[in-house]
């Protein structure tokens, strides 16, 4: 198992743009989880390149130490939490028509956000997505 800088540059070798750090990966996942409560409005492009966080996340889980993984471990799992409660399963129907999907273990690629808002819900509802528009509301 390897430290959160080995991953850092392990991850980078295999085509991350940089040697992220756990820190970093969980704070874009935080900070993504939190736009999507208050309703996204960056485009699907944007959205897409913002759910890779997670991603890296899920990579890293199997490299780190042991002792990364518990100590990271609870925060994560509340930001996914969180993240299932602002979004709906769909099963990544309505994204997979705007982005091609990757496999089925990242769960957080089949769901796409609640509220449906600026360009990603238009996106989003242009391909069959259900969800509330407060910008209609």
């Amino acid at each position: 198992m390897a430290t959160e800088t080995e991953v850092g540059e392990l991850l980078h070798q295999r085509g991350w743009r940089t040697a992220f750090t756990v820190a970093e990966r969980v704070n874009a996942w935080a900070a993504l989880v939190s736009a999507i409560e208050r309703g996204y409005g960056d485009d699907i492009y944007e959205y897409t390149n913002d759910l890779y966080c997670r991603n890296w996340l899920h990579e890293a889980w199997l490299l780190l130490d042991e002792h990364i993984v518990q100590l990271w471990t609870p925060q994560i799992k509340a930001l996914d939490d969180r993240y299932k409660a602002a979004t709906i399963d769909d099963d990544g129907q309505a994204l997979d028509q705007l982005h091609r999907l990757p496999g089925p273990e990242l769960w957080w690629w089949r769901r796409h956000p609640r509220s449906l808002t600026g360009d990603l819900g238009r996106s989003l509802r242009s391909v069959g997505a259900i969800g509330t528009n407060p910008d209609t509301a």
